[in-house]
């Protein structure tokens, strides 16, 4: 009896919508442990790894005028990255566009690349005494160079680290992750459910989206993404689809990482040295910088 409710919700689905629509949400659509494993264990390990690996490696095993350990971490980082983001798009139940997943996968590489140069100057600046804390002309060691005019030249390296390589390395990635996302759908409800590896790798990986839209600062792709994720839930279900464990786990993901950036800016609101470096509404203090203020022994060089 069951089976027949089901081959008869399925006819009339593939009616109403077209087969070739459809064939798509009657797969079964298993949850790729393999990749989401892959996704979390690099992201730990070669993204906020690398400024600790800056932190316990010698110095003397990577001097300034070469690259750091952390450096390595972030050119593995931008090979493997593309590579599982390109794995998880090949087993999208749903064909996406082929020059959209392009463009953003070069996209993603430049910005990534912009910043492994920046992170890695930054990094020297650290060394010698730069304070995450503080914005770049406040910083003790810039008010002492001469000429003055070299402050702006450490002004447009902050810029291409923190602002345009962010937005080129983020957008890109979260475009591709909602394109992935609206192919997350089935007609089956009994595909609405994510497995125990699901739910063991929703935390770590809710946290690191939060170290990303923080440290990041961007935090406005990030919420249109969530809301974009929501909407398309919002407009499948209206015609009898639903989430399937991979499209569950995006989208709990991102929703774990919301609360946490709530529950991070509310605990250090009345902040008033970092209120200065993040003035206006958008207040989400980097999570480096509150270490380098509230946490670091200031004679330990950091990296952000």
């Amino acid at each position: 009896m069951r089976k027949r409710q089901n081959y008869a919700m399925h006819a009339a689905f593939l009616t109403r919508h077209g087969s070739r629509e459809t064939d798509s949400c009657l797969r079964k659509a298993q949850f790729h442990v393999d990749l989401w494993c892959y996704f979390t264990l690099q992201n730990w390990l070669l993204d906020f790894g690398r400024p600790l690996a800056m932190i316990f490696c010698p110095l003397a095993w990577f001097p300034l005028n070469k690259p750091s350990a952390g450096d390595y971490f972030h050119m593995l980082y931008n090979i493997t990255t593309p590579f599982l983001l390109l794995k998880l798009i090949e087993r999208s139940p749903k064909t996406l566009p082929r020059s959209a997943v392009y463009l953003c996968i070069i996209t993603f590489v430049m910005g990534a690349s912009v910043h492994l140069v920046g992170e890695s100057i930054n990094h020297r600046l650290l060394l010698s005494g730069y304070q995450l804390h503080l914005s770049v002309r406040e910083n003790p060691i810039m008010k002492s160079l001469t000429p003055q005019t070299l402050v702006d030249s450490f002004e447009l390296l902050q810029y291409y680290d923190e602002s345009l390589a962010y937005c080129m390395w983020c957008v890109p990635l979260f475009l591709i992750l909602f394109l992935y996302f609206t192919g997350c759908f089935t007609i089956v409800q009994a595909e609405q459910t994510m497995p125990i590896s699901a739910w063991l790798l929703l935390g770590p990986s809710g946290l690191y989206y939060w170290y990303l839209v923080t440290e990041g600062q961007i935090f406005i792709p990030f919420i249109f993404t969530f809301f974009a994720m929501m909407a398309t839930v919002v407009h499948q279900k209206r015609r009898g689809f639903v989430p399937d464990g991979n499209g569950l786990f995006l989208l709990y993901s991102f929703s774990l990482s919301l609360v946490l950036v709530t529950v991070w800016v509310a605990c250090l609101w009345n902040d008033q040295v970092l209120r200065r470096k993040y003035p206006g509404v958008m207040y989400i203090p980097e999570p480096w910088a509150v270490y380098t203020l509230h946490l670091r022994d200031k004679q330990v060089p950091l990296a952000d």
